[in-house]
């Protein structure tokens, strides 16, 4: 049966009372008490005596129902109406209920009735090193000039570890290089680490770097996490070509055929692309004659022959060729070809009557020059080595 008084019912009639006794004597009945849990301790782990530490009757906890009130869907702690103790009802995670490093406070609301109490109690939650450190990406890339200057930073992915206090990033470390050093920036709670370039870098010795950033936590024993950093050296044009002798002796015969290859100059750079694409070039200060009788091809590097060799007219022949990159600007290296002709025979002798007799008396004594002749051979060596002889029947 309902009872009503005028537009009130009785049940809303007690809902008034109650809530003016808690009006009435909540400040007398309050008290707080606080406790610490480690998160992640099991299920049913006690925390401590709330009837004790509040002085209230163990045996009288059933009847006035003692019991943990909460607004929250999660309900973290339960009391034991027989002894009185608190304990975890469900796992504990710090970092999905608190974040950042300050503490993390659950307040509980502890009711007992028959007389009507009220009581809040503070649970501290701290934290335990349940999470290593974690870059958002694995791997991380630069591309850096080698003519960058020392001092340059470069950003690194920073890590992040939910613990909080010491169980939180301590430190980054960097694997032992050359190169590089680490710089670690502290921003408000967070650590960002930069790569420091330290000592010039050299495509040419080393084109890339592998280094492994370790972010580490101050927790005993620390827990830490790795992020791969790979460094390319982008090439500039530090290096010109080069030759392997700056003077190249080589021998030719003069009768060579023209279109015959003879030699071949190969120069190396070491820089890449453009840089280290050479091209050869015949010397701008050489005789006319020697472009007249040599081609050099521009890629290859190949002497050919171009026009008729001669011996007798030359026999050495210097070339002074150029290897050039295609960087901006383009740099030079030169070297010096020298061609020595050799000799075949070629040429007869040649005969040539200075003084002749054009009688000799029947009285001549043997011995008598009755004629003055000059035998040359334009040949050199054996090839020009002349043996005179008379070839008639005669006196």
């Amino acid at each position: 049966m309902k009872i009503t008084t005028g537009s009130r019912t009785m049940k809303g009639y007690w809902f008034v009372f109650h809530l003016a006794v808690l009006l009435l004597f909540g400040k007398e009945a309050f008290s707080q008490i606080r406790y610490t849990v480690p998160e992640e301790v099991a299920d049913g782990t006690v925390v401590g005596n709330i009837a004790k530490d509040l002085g209230l009757d163990i045996n009288s906890l059933a009847d006035r129902r003692f019991r943990v009130v909460s607004g929250n869907t999660d309900v973290f702690f339960e009391v034991n109406q027989d002894n009185g103790a608190l304990y975890v009802r469900k796992k504990i995670d710090r970092e999905v209920l608190c974040q950042g490093s300050g503490a993390c406070l659950l307040e509980l609301k502890i009711l007992v009735e028959n007389p009507l109490e009220m009581h809040y109690v503070v649970v501290e939650i701290t934290d335990v090193n349940d999470h290593s450190p974690n870059f958002s990406e694995r791997n991380q890339r630069f591309e850096i000039a080698e003519h960058t200057l020392p001092g340059r930073r470069f950003q690194l992915h920073t890590a992040r570890d939910p613990d909080a206090g010491l169980n939180s990033i301590h430190t980054y470390t960097l694997t032992p290089n050359d190169h590089f050093e680490l710089d670690v920036r502290q921003s408000d709670e967070d650590k960002i680490p930069f790569l420091v370039l330290k000592k010039s870098l050299d495509r040419e010795q080393k084109c890339n770097h592998s280094l492994v950033i370790t972010a580490v936590d101050g927790a005993k024993p620390p827990r830490s996490g790795t992020l791969n950093v790979t460094v390319i050296v982008l090439d500039i044009n530090d290096n010109r070509p080069m030759f392997s002798k700056e003077i190249y002796e080589i021998s030719v015969p003069e009768n060579v055929l023209v279109g015959t290859k003879i030699f071949k100059v190969n120069a190396t750079d070491p820089d890449e692309n453009l840089n280290g694409a050479v091209e050869y070039s015949l010397g701008k200060t050489l005789k006319k004659k020697v472009y007249d009788i040599f081609e050099l091809d521009k890629l290859s590097g190949e002497i050919i022959v171009e026009g008729l060799i001669d011996y007798e007219e030359n026999d050495v022949y210097k070339l002074d060729i150029e290897a050039s990159d295609k960087g901006t600007p383009p740099l030079t290296g030169e070297c010096r070809v020298i061609i020595k002709i050799t000799d075949v025979n070629d040429n007869p002798p040649e005969i040539e009557i200075t003084s002749l007799s054009n009688s000799v008396s029947e009285d001549s004594k043997p011995g008598t020059v009755i004629s003055l002749l000059s035998v040359t051979d334009r040949d050199s060596g054996v090839n020009g080595n002349i043996i005179t002889s008379i070839i008639s029947d005669v006196p």
